[in-house]
């Protein structure tokens, strides 16, 4: 059950890249237990614009293919804040990144080209 909710997820995509949330590691947590879902998503930047957008994604989708879940919450959370290194190996694939962070950011404009980064 907990790969098919991961794989659900991930069929959002950022809306700027077009990568799925669970690659681009926006996905802090995703449990389905006997009381429901509950999933902790975060954005970007703190100030995205998509965020609302995200969350109603993400409502949409786990209430059309998981009828049967007891209850879902989703909650979108901003610490710790989102950076690079959350991105997974086929995010870095698709971005044309190496697979290994070798460098850091505290945080990313999704869209920027691949380079040192700065606040």
């Amino acid at each position: 059950m907990q790969d098919d909710l991961t794989h659900i997820l991930n069929e959002i995509e950022d809306p700027e890249l077009g990568i799925g949330i669970v690659d681009m590691g926006m996905v802090y947590r995703a449990d389905w237990s006997a009381t429901g879902i509950e999933v902790d998503f975060t954005t970007t930047s703190a100030t995205c614009p998509f965020a609302e957008t995200l969350l109603q994604q993400i409502n949409g989708i786990l209430r059309q293919r998981f009828r049967e879940a007891a209850s879902i919450r989703v909650r979108r959370v901003i610490d710790p804040p989102w950076t690079v290194e959350r991105l997974s190996d086929n995010a870095r694939r698709k971005l044309g990144w190496p697979q290994t962070a070798t460098e850091s950011s505290e945080h990313f404009c999704a869209g920027a080209a691949p380079g040192p980064w700065k606040n």
